[in-house]
């Protein structure tokens, strides 16, 4: 296997005993001739593809359906069939075993997909050589009451519609450090850091940092600026008696809703998924394309 640009330290070759090959699908693209040249490929060297029961319309009848907690006890390698919406979706049913992703772009290009479909038969055979990397990506991991839930873009508390602004004091290492009134409050790992925090206009960061990325969308509040925390800082947020009730959000699903007076503790969970890759393209290029980023203009 080789070295990539966000892994450290040789990985031990798996695939020589590979037996199975999970599929998450986009949830409305057509996948079907995608499946069926994942299932030739593996049905050739003796390799279960398995899929998730809520998915059997759009898989072949070829797939093996299982649910996603025995679907990731059993697959050597997920295959990610559509965007980064799809692919945060495998990494999270990767997560509890570190399963690695590959993600096959169906759409629009997405920082997380790493081959188009035209490119997939080759991926899969380099594979099988064990020519790539694995790339760690760090996760989130939210806490509050009974609500334990984890995220790989990022942990948002959002204003309701008529219900006040978000209003949060942020306490760093168990001390209160600053307080934010915005619209939305945004924690992003380095990988959300080109989503939802960067539309609220936070920096990019390199998927190689480990830490937490704090950005305020449209903020009221006299210091408005994004705030980047090292990974083994304990960070808490206090909805304040000032503020409405909010929705919790985890890469943009709805989770749940909190009060004021709700405190929400936010770790770092390191190298939580991996992601294969194949050296074509780094993060820099892929950030490059997606936001049709050019040089300085040049003056004469």
């Amino acid at each position: 296997m080789l070295m990539g640009e966000d892994t450290g330290e040789r990985e031990r070759s798996f695939m020589g005993s590979m037996r199975a090959l999970g599929l998450v699908l986009h949830p409305r693209r057509d996948c079907a001739p995608v499946i069926a040249t994942i299932v030739d490929w593996a049905r050739s060297r003796d390799i279960d593809v398995l899929g998730l029961p809520e998915e059997p319309g759009r898989a072949s009848d070829r797939v093996s359906m299982l649910e996603s907690g025995p679907l990731a006890a059993h697959a050597d390698v997920l295959v990610s069939l559509g965007g980064d919406g799809t692919m945060l979706r495998a990494m999270r049913l990767s997560a509890d075993r570190r399963i690695p992703v590959l993600g096959v772009n169906l759409g629009r290009l997405g920082f997380l997909a790493e081959v188009d479909v035209p490119e997939l038969a080759e991926a899969l055979c380099s594979i099988e050589r064990d020519e790539f990397t694995v790339e760690d990506r760090s996760g989130l991991r939210a806490t509050t009451g009974d609500t334990d839930v984890r995220a790989f873009n990022d942990i948002a508390l959002v204003r309701v519609p008529g219900h006040g602004m978000t209003d949060v004091q942020l306490h760093v290492e168990g001390n209160p450090f600053v307080r934010y009134s915005a619209d939305a409050l945004v924690v992003a790992t380095p990988t959300g850091s080109t989503a939802y925090s960067f539309s609220a206009g936070g920096p990019i960061v390199s998927p190689r940092a480990e830490g937490l990325l704090v950005t305020p969308a449209a903020p009221h509040s006299a210091f408005n600026r994004a705030l980047f925390l090292s990974s083994g800082e304990k960070l808490a947020l206090e909805v304040l008696p000032s503020s409405g009730e909010l929705a919790v959000e985890a890469d943009g699903l709805l989770i749940g809703h909190v009060v004021p007076g709700a405190i929400i503790e936010i770790s770092v969970l390191p190298a939580a998924a991996r992601v294969i890759r194949f050296g074509r393209t780094t993060f820099y290029q892929r950030t490059q394309r997606k936001f049709r980023l050019t040089g300085s203009a040049e003056i004469d």
